[in-house]
């Protein structure tokens, strides 16, 4: 085998021009290939990153319209009958799912119809949070400035505030909001914290259909404040929503499902019902719509991987010809016909290997390429690199068949005897 592999390179390198057009098939053929799915894998990742956000594999549970399947919007449709906060039974046994880590229940407004108001500044468009002590940990925040909330902001009904980064930059304008008074339905709370999530969510957005799917994500910030004073702005006994936080990605679907079951367990009303987010869903068919479009291109690129194998085969009967006295002497001092089988097949291999390796390097310089024209995302795939380079040989060895059946089969007189 060492002896034609080192036959097959001194073969290739005394016709140079020659096997590089012969290889420019597979080259051409295997680089496309590798871009497509460079920016298949690329655009995927993008998908799931910029539906899951920050990666902290939390889920949400919330109420839905059951006539319209959309989201609950309490700020206009009131209080809906038949959905109570959430029991402490409850609450222990979605801690109790498998895969659970940890959850916190919560209450979420839109501050559309009451505004807040620092100094003379009247803000509005934040979501204000009635939280436990659980929200943060769960969601994975952290304290930037000042504090998280203390047991007894909770038992001591303390009017207090917490802001995200956004919130803390629309109301503070880059001063430290630490200590400072924000009213909110003529309530004074005093901020005492300002918190960001570990990994903030910051969604890729490079054409006008990222910015429609994805900007809907995006608010005005965030005011968190304890769950005890919430209902001096809104009601008691108001529904929540939940925030379970799982131990792997995979699992949000399930225990998503898994966690509106055990609420809409308690839920008698016919108009609601709660539903998990199922994020890892749309991300799928998204990813699987994107993958249908570009499975097309990969088929049309493998054209040229059809014409790079068809080139092979003709350049290896051009050589089988070439070298038919070789042969005929090398059958005639007892080469069997293995011997030359082998040869030519490595031959064959070995040309559509390097063509391979080529294309493999031209694939990532076009993945790359249009990465930086584009702005397309791209991911490359060792695996697949490895399969291209066996692929692109196992071409060699299919379509060099042919030529090295014809050439063991000479007879090695008329081998001899040919001009």
């Amino acid at each position: 085998m060492i002896e034609n592999i080192r036959l097959s390179f001194q073969g290739i390198w005394s016709h140079k021009m020659r096997s590089f057009l012969t290889m420019l098939g597979i080259i051409i053929g295997i680089a496309a290939i590798i871009s497509i799915v460079s920016t298949i894998k690329g655009t995927n990742e993008q998908i799931k990153q910029n539906l899951i956000g920050s990666g902290n594999n939390v889920t949400r549970v919330q109420l839905y319209q059951q006539e319209y399947d959309s989201p609950y919007q309490m700020e206009f449709e009131g209080i809906p009958e038949g959905v109570l906060p959430v029991s402490s039974d409850v609450y222990n046994a979605i801690l109790d799912l498998p895969d659970v880590v940890s959850a916190a229940a919560y209450n979420r407004r839109t501050s559309y119809d009451s505004s807040f108001y620092y100094s003379n500044t009247e803000i509005s468009g934040c979501e204000i949070y009635g939280i436990d002590n659980a929200y943060f940990s769960t969601c994975s925040y952290s304290v930037k400035k000042g504090r998280a909330f203390v047991p007894r902001d909770f038992t001591d009904f303390r009017h207090v505030a917490i802001l995200d980064t956004s919130a803390a930059q629309m109301f503070f304008q880059g001063t430290d909001p630490i200590g400072k008074t924000i009213e909110f339905k003529s309530t004074a709370l005093v901020v005492v914290g300002v918190v960001e999530p570990d990994r903030k969510f910051e969604p890729i957005i490079n054409t006008i259909e990222d910015y429609y799917t994805y900007a809907g994500a995006q608010t005005g910030g965030s005011v968190f404040v304890p769950e005890n004073i919430w209902p001096s702005f809104f009601a008691y006994d108001e529904p929540q929503e939940i925030a379970v936080q799982v131990s792997h990605t995979e699992a949000m679907s399930t225990v998503g499902e898994a966690v509106a079951a055990l609420l809409n367990s308690q839920v008698t009303s016919e108009r609601v019902l709660y539903k998990s987010e199922d994020t890892l869903k749309q991300a799928q068919e998204l990813q699987d719509l994107n993958n249908a479009t570009n499975q097309q291109l990969i088929w049309i690129a493998s054209i040229s991987l059809l014409v790079g194998g068809i080139g092979v085969m003709n350049i290896m009967l051009v050589s089988v010809t070439e070298r038919t006295r070789e042969i005929g002497l090398k059958k005639a001092i007892g080469a069997k016909k293995g011997r030359i089988l082998w040869q030519f097949l490595t031959e064959a291999a070995v040309l559509t290997g390097l063509g391979g390796l080529l294309g493999v390097g031209a694939g990532i310089g076009m993945a790359e390429l249009i990465s930086h024209l584009t702005s397309a995302p791209v991911s490359i795939s060792i695996p697949f690199i490895i399969l291209a380079v066996i692929f692109s040989m196992a071409i060699g060895i299919l379509f060099g068949l042919l030529p090295s059946v014809k050439a063991s089969n000479l007879n090695p007189i008329d081998a001899l005897r040919h001009e």
